[in-house]
């Protein structure tokens, strides 16, 4: 695992104590003597690119003279990590991709409740665990993308028509142990049951152009040059590609087109990258104030920016690019910590469709 450390300055002790997180009186109360005095850094672990956060947390350090000591890897080593280093892990906040991920960490004990009037107030119910021990911090849209020579959109409807023989040797996915399409499959048990799930995931296997290989981009090439007609990706890699200056990023965006499922039901499935506090954070107040921080709607514009992903703090606008391909449109309301409660199903429903 790469670990990076970004260091900021220390700023005075006057300035911090001026810098109380915004917690509500109740969290306050309860959490006293953590934040009699206000701790002057922040440790966070993050499976996010530091592209895609250290300019937010460079903007938290700026404004509160707090520092942030930020370290990059993979979700799985840093859950490992976290694991081993128990209550003496440095670590205050774990940031991850997708609710799945989220719900484990919960599950392992790795998270603690943080009771935030502000993550409360601006963050939706259905993108933040119902204990409040993680929180969406930006969402997107796992989707269908279609060849525009091959396929009109009048013939796209939802995720379960995916499974209809029209569409036998004509799609591209990826395998059954991606946490995103475990998630897909678990909104699918959630809404339509085990049985249907199953008969729905023995129809996609059926229907795939190729045996599963790659990432989303994978799959959207895929469809871009013609060796499937549609793939399930999720939305902001395309957005990648429509932002790319590369040739081919630009000719693979040109021949294809996105299409959001379940606009007449219940909405397309969408997930979250998000965050939690560690259990054994030894920095909490300023952990609740960078977790504040991340909601704002400075930082939110940066994700909706940056990575072409969708705000969740309602009234954040979007890139220019992510309202070419359509928005807003109907979200699936389901709450995500759902998926995570369901992903052991979802992986075992995969096995007996014979989903590799």
């Amino acid at each position: 695992m790469t670990v990076r450390l970004s260091l900021f300055a220390l700023i005075s002790s006057t300035l911090l104590s001026a810098c109380s997180p915004s917690s509500d009186s109740k969290d306050q109360a309860g959490q006293k003597e953590v934040s009699a005095i206000q701790s002057s850094e922040v440790n966070v672990y993050s499976y996010r690119k530091e592209a895609l956060i250290k300019p937010v947390l460079d903007q938290f350090s700026k404004q509160t003279g707090i520092k942030v000591n930020l370290v990059t890897g993979k979700a799985d080593a840093l859950f490992t990590r976290l694991q081993a280093e128990g209550q003496d892990s440095p670590a205050d906040i774990l940031v991850t991709t997708d609710a799945g991920r989220l719900h484990r960490a919960k599950a392992a004990g790795l998270l603690q409740s943080i009771e935030s009037k502000t993550l409360i107030e601006r963050i939706p119910a259905h993108l933040r665990d119902p204990d409040n021990q993680w929180y969406g911090l930006s969402s997107r849209a796992r989707v269908v993308f279609y060849n525009k020579e091959k396929v009109s959109a009048d013939e796209l409807s939802s995720y379960e028509d995916l499974a209809n023989q029209k569409w036998r040797g004509r799609i591209c996915i990826r395998s059954s142990s991606n946490i995103y399409n475990q998630s897909l499959m678990a909104s699918l048990i959630a809404h339509n049951g085990e049985e249907k799930a199953l008969a729905w995931a023995k129809g996609v296997v059926a229907n795939m152009a190729r045996p599963p290989k790659g990432n989303d981009r994978g799959q959207m090439s895929g469809a871009a040059i013609g060796e499937c007609d549609i793939a399930i990706a999720n939305t902001y890699y395309f957005g990648k590609w429509l932002a790319s200056t590369d040739a081919q990023d630009q000719e693979y965006a040109s021949k294809v087109a996105v299409f959001y499922p379940n606009q007449t039901g219940r909405g397309a499935h969408i997930n979250v990258s998000g965050a939690g506090l560690v259990k054994h954070s030894k920095n909490k107040a300023s952990a609740i104030q960078l977790l504040e921080f991340l909601a704002n709607t400075e930082s939110q514009t940066f994700y909706a920016q940056a990575n072409h992903e969708y705000p969740v703090v309602e009234g954040t606008p979007v890139s220019d690019i992510v309202k070419s391909w359509g928005y807003p449109f109907k979200v699936d309301q389901l709450n995500l910590d759902t998926l995570g409660q369901l992903n052991a199903d979802a992986v075992k429903l995969f096995d007996k469709a014979g989903w590799k």
